[in-house]
């Protein structure tokens, strides 16, 4: 084996091992969230993370314990902005928000996918279908 060949098969080998956390962190919706459970929140939006691979929006629910935040996870930023949608009104300016979602897979608490969020405007945002047509209430007033 030549010492060009070797660096080629090196050079190969680093691209490769580079590629692969890329191509584990993405995931599907119901690898990690729990698509057979729907559930709805109500609460307002704290926080939006406009980032790739995929939205991160933040519920500030009110529980009888306390205020707890919800991490949910929505559509990559290029399917927003195709949809019209923008950071600004997804936040909607600190009114209530209902939030339809599926809940994480392995149990963690207050983190879901979005389904929809219907703000107390009477705007509606419907980034999934609920297959499983109902939701459960968890929390926040109105739920």
């Amino acid at each position: 084996m030549t010492v060009s060949n070797a660096l080629r098969g090196l050079a190969a080998a680093l691209g490769f091992a580079l590629y692969l956390p890329a191509a584990f962190a993405h995931h599907s919706v119901a690898g990690q969230f729990d698509v057979g459970k729907t559930v709805k929140i109500t609460g307002t939006v704290s926080r939006m993370d406009w980032i790739n691979p995929h939205t991160q929006v933040y519920v500030d629910v009110k529980e009888p314990a306390g205020v707890v935040t919800w991490k949910l996870e929505s559509l990559p930023v290029a399917m927003m902005r195709k949809a019209g949608l923008t950071k600004q009104l997804l936040i909607g300016d600190g009114q209530e928000v209902v939030v339809t979602l599926h809940p994480a897979r392995n149990g963690t608490e207050h983190l879901g996918y979005i389904l929809s969020l219907k703000y107390k405007d009477g705007r509606t945002y419907q980034f999934s279908r609920d297959p499983n047509g109902t939701a459960t209430a968890s929390g926040g007033a109105g739920t």
